[in-house]
């Protein structure tokens, strides 16, 4: 039976999927922490507001920079690699084929056909059929560190934004309950959009999501107030 043409699949989003769920997660977590923290401590709403801002500008370049430095940690780790496979390749073009072909072997095709697959693969594609085959670098999950960073950076900032805005229009006798109960909506509305973006089980997504989002805030909070109490 032919394959579909429409058959959808969704590997491809992985690399921007990953950095873009961490940097809206973290957004929201880390400020409506924060947010939730000095409100415990009894702080005026201008302090709380300027905690979240500064929390969302160091976060966002935090969330940038980090990704950029470790993804780019990866590229160079490819980049190293596909360069010493490309001068294997030209130093030992036949040991390399047998080494591709025993891949296959491995993978289950009998050694004829093996052969037969490495010499066209190689024909077409050397470098990219080792890649893919012997070091397990393909297009879809090759290492883009700007990419990452801008996609944390750009999804931390809009994570943060959405506590800070519920900071703005909650009466501060009900701040922390408001914004401890906002945030973990926000929380598991971002688990189910990347569950439906990477096609992933929902329930089990938002449930993750919210309970380390719950339990992250319970103690922020908890220092706050104790803090707060103390001075």
């Amino acid at each position: 039976m032919p394959l579909s043409s429409n058959e959808q699949h969704r590997t491809h989003r992985i690399g921007w999927l990953r950095a873009a769920v961490l940097g809206a997660n973290d957004g929201i977590l880390s400020t409506a922490s924060l947010l939730v923290g000095v409100a415990a401590s009894h702080a005026s709403r201008e302090a709380i507001l300027i905690a979240g801002v500064a929390g969302l500008a160091a976060g966002a370049m935090s969330m940038a920079a980090g990704e950029y430095v470790s993804v780019s940690s990866q590229a160079d780790t490819e980049g190293a690699d596909l360069a010493r496979e490309r001068k294997e390749l030209e130093e030992d073009d036949e040991g390399e084929r047998k080494e591709l072909a025993a891949i296959y072997v491995d993978r289950g095709l009998d050694p004829l056909l093996a052969k037969q697959v490495t010499d066209q693969l190689m024909a077409h594609d050397a470098l990219g059929a080792h890649a893919r085959d012997e070091l397990g670098i393909s297009v879809n999950f090759r290492a883009r560190p700007v990419q990452a960073a801008l996609a944390s950076g750009a999804t931390f900032s809009a994570g943060a934004a959405m506590p800070l805005l519920t900071v703005l229009v909650a009466p501060k006798a009900a701040l922390v309950p408001i914004v401890f109960g906002t945030s973990l909506f926000f929380l598991a509305g971002l688990g189910t959009l990347a569950a439906i973006t990477g096609g992933a089980p929902i329930m089990k997504a938002a449930i993750r999501v919210t309970f380390w989002g719950a339990l992250a805030m319970g103690v922020t909070a908890a220092v706050g107030a104790l803090f707060g109490t103390i001075v």
